[in-house]
């Protein structure tokens, strides 16, 4: 293998705490737990409705924007355009796990270690900005106009690395997202994020037909000999 795929919404970030925290400032007075994971339910079914065609494509604040005023206006919460807006630029400096930075670094010095995730460009470099997170490279949704798990997203950031699938392996909590990238000739590896959810119940057994199963990222530079 030369090069690490990361998922970075739970796997790298702690998107739960740092939207939840946006949501007690920006709406206090309201649950910001529960609007924070009925925002976060409604991410893949709408990235699904993009990849079917039954939307145009559409960039993932774009998104976000839509179904965060969906939750709104279903929990009878007011905001205005300004609120919304700076809920949805949260996502880019919501917090890095504690090993996630070290343990990137740590992996680094033996292989090409990159972001691919469904955001944009913009976010995932202000994230990366705001934790240090040292990608070598960013393979962001804008790249080719598709989300995960659509077979372009994987083997677009293989081509973009000229390296075949099979020397790509793929890094996330979320088993879905591993069985997709390991259809298309990727190894995986699965990340235990127990907290992902913010103390809900999350399922963290991964597959036996991952390559690697990790506490951690540091865990996981560990099993790799890093």
């Amino acid at each position: 293998m030369r090069v690490l795929a990361f998922d970075t919404f739970g796997t790298v970030a702690d998107w739960f705490t740092g939207i939840r925290d946006a949501m007690a400032t920006e709406l206090p007075g309201h649950d910001a737990a529960a609007l924070t994971r009925e925002w976060r339910r409604r991410y893949a079914p709408i990235l699904a409705r993009v990849e079917s065609g039954e939307l145009p494509w559409r960039g993932l604040d774009d998104l976000q924007t839509e179904t965060l005023r969906g939750v709104l206006a279903e929990s009878g919460v007011a905001a205005d355009d300004a609120t919304v807006a700076r809920l949805v630029h949260a996502w880019r400096t919501i917090p890095g796990w504690p090993d996630s930075a070290p343990g990137l670094a740590r992996l680094r010095r033996r292989f090409t270690v990159c972001a691919l995730s469904n955001g944009s460009v913009a976010l995932l470099s202000e994230m990366a900005k705001h934790n240090d997170f040292g990608w070598d490279v960013i393979g962001a949704s804008n790249l080719w106009h598709h989300y995960k798990p659509a077979p372009e997203t994987y083997l677009g950031l293989a081509r973009l690395l000229e390296v075949e699938p099979a020397q790509v392996m793929m890094v996330a909590t979320h088993q879905s997202d591993l069985d997709a990238a390991r259809s298309h000739g990727l190894h995986t590896a699965f990340i235990e994020r127990p907290a992902e959810w913010g103390g809900d119940p999350k399922d963290d057994s991964g597959s036996p037909h991952n390559d690697f199963h990790a506490r951690d990222i540091e865990d996981l530079a560990t099993q790799l000999d890093v």
